[in-house]
């Protein structure tokens, strides 16, 4: 699980994982008697035999704790179904805003297992670019093939590691700099390393003709915290290991150090693009599913902006 500048992975393995995670968070909330969000792909593409091992590896993690355990101390599942739900939904009406106003370009950065390009009612003439490793988009349509699901939209996958030229990969799938284009880097940021994010923001500003849109979700663990999770999980793994529990999946394992990270707003508020912050925690409240405690709120937030 180790990262490193040039590692890779398939969707069973290391940052793919991560993306079965999510996507069986989203299929928990559509199958809720009243969901906030409906993805009716994310089962199919979770449910497949190659990744029951990763399966086991998040119930693992979700699992509550034992009776001898600190409550404290365990992943709370609900929680992370109900913060899924939350920001799905935030970036599913993000993308309606951007095509009522006429943008006909998407681009999905580390597009995983999402499956907007299936589900989301776009207009005629959108295209949807879906940027990642090739081995996980190579999953996600050959599962949805099998399903006899179809997009919606004009689905160009860009096989690519964000780590590396991306834009040029994203022209040669036919992306126009002259017209607006809408951005999503949904569950990103800290699975790249500082450098390539300021790179990712830079490239995107140039790629963007006015009136193109941006969204990021920013992770609110500071190092302190996440050192103190790490500290708590480190506690709770030796417990699960000495009971002969799966200990093997981690996301914060995967994440890169924060040292030099530039501030999403700040960067682009500064590259003359209109920012708004909107914290996850006050966009749960407004849609009724705030957190299941107190003692873990929703410390991310989500930024939109727009090129004048």
């Amino acid at each position: 699980m180790a990262r490193s500048l040039d590692d890779s992975w398939d969707i069973a393995t290391s940052v793919g994982a991560t993306a079965v995670m999510v996507a069986l968070a989203r299929a928990r909330e559509t199958a809720a008697a009243e969901p906030l969000i409906r993805d009716p792909f994310a089962e199919p593409l979770v449910s497949t035999p190659e990744l029951a091992g990763v399966r086991e590896q998040v119930a693992a993690w979700w699992a509550g704790p034992d009776e001898e355990d600190d409550p404290a101390l365990a992943v709370d599942a609900q929680n992370m179904v109900d913060y899924q739900a939350v920001r799905t939904h935030f970036f599913d009406a993000y993308f309606d805003g951007a095509t009522q106003a006429g943008i006909r370009q998407v681009v999905i950065l580390a597009a995983g297992l999402d499956s907007r390009a299936y589900r989301l009612p776009w207009p005629d003439g959108t295209v949807v670019y879906e940027i990642d490793l090739p081995k996980v988009l190579e999953y996600k349509a050959h599962t949805l093939a099998g399903h006899g699901a179809k997009p919606i939209a004009d689905r160009r996958p860009v096989p690519v590691d964000l780590r590396h030229d991306w834009p040029r990969a994203l022209r040669d799938a036919g992306f126009d700099e002259a017209s607006p284009a809408a951005w999503l880097a949904e569950g990103l940021l800290p699975f790249l390393p500082a450098a390539a994010q300021e790179a990712m923001f830079a490239s995107i500003d140039t790629l963007s003709a006015p009136g193109s849109r941006v969204a990021v979700e920013i992770f609110g663990v500071d190092a302190q915290k996440r050192q103190e999770a790490q500290q708590r999980w480190l506690e709770l793994k030796a417990k699960r290991e000495a009971r002969g529990q799966d200990t093997s999946f981690n996301p914060f394992d995967l994440w890169f150090d924060d040292d030099g990270r530039p501030d999403c707003a700040d960067w682009f508020g500064g590259h003359g693009w209109r920012t708004e912050t909107v914290s996850a925690r006050a966009e749960a409240l407004r849609l009724g599913r705030a957190p299941q405690s107190e003692d873990r709120p929703f410390a991310n937030s989500f930024v939109t902006a727009a090129k004048s």
